[in-house]
């Protein structure tokens, strides 16, 4: 079976559904058009979740990123005249 039969078949439920509910005079408000605004609402919805999950992730490896770059600069600086002074000492080959 296909996407788009299957999609008619969901739709067709809905919308039984819908009229069912209508002639129990329960709501008016159960139909394929309110059930598709909804599904986009809550798609864009998740898709700005997941863009502020994404956001927060970038900004805490960027903030990683920073920091190891800062303990690599102080270490050069720190290690760096250190080494020339051991490489000072050692033999010429």
């Amino acid at each position: 079976m296909n996407t788009q039969k299957l999609l008619n078949k969901a739709l067709e439920g809905v919308d039984a559904l819908g009229y069912r509910l209508d002639q129990m005079g329960i709501t008016g408000k159960i139909n394929r058009h309110n059930l598709a605004a909804f599904l986009m609402s809550e798609q864009k919805h998740l898709e700005g979740e997941w863009d502020s999950i994404q956001v927060r992730l970038n900004l805490r490896r960027s903030q990683f990123e920073r920091i190891t770059q800062q303990i690599e600069a102080r270490t050069d600086a720190l290690i760096g005249p250190i080494k020339s002074q051991v490489n000072r000492f050692r033999p010429n080959h």
